[in-house]
């Protein structure tokens, strides 16, 4: 899966904030795309919920899992992990 990483920590963007951009870059990047998963640090939320509680200790994260295991081709990945979103082309 191929990673854009943004740095928009200066511009102090929250959860919904990211997804717009993330949205647009995906669209962007794939033509139209659709989200898998997402990774939520700031309140420790994913989707879809629970995707990790058997990757307990595993080096690739449930949501990752599950969006590479879907066709998922990008990842945005916000300050190193804050805010990530997992696409596929549709």
């Amino acid at each position: 899966m191929l990673t854009l990483y943004l740095d928009a920590s200066e511009l102090d963007l929250d959860f919904e904030q990211c997804l717009k951009l993330a949205n647009a870059a995906a669209g962007h990047l794939l033509g139209e795309a659709m989200l898998l998963s997402f990774y939520d640090r700031d309140r420790n939320l994913e989707s879809p919920a629970g995707v990790s509680e058997c990757h307990v200790g595993c080096a690739t994260p449930g949501w990752q899992d599950y969006a590479e295991n879907r066709g998922g081709t990008l990842m945005v990945n916000f300050e190193r992990g804050r805010h990530v979103f997992c696409y596929r082309p549709i």
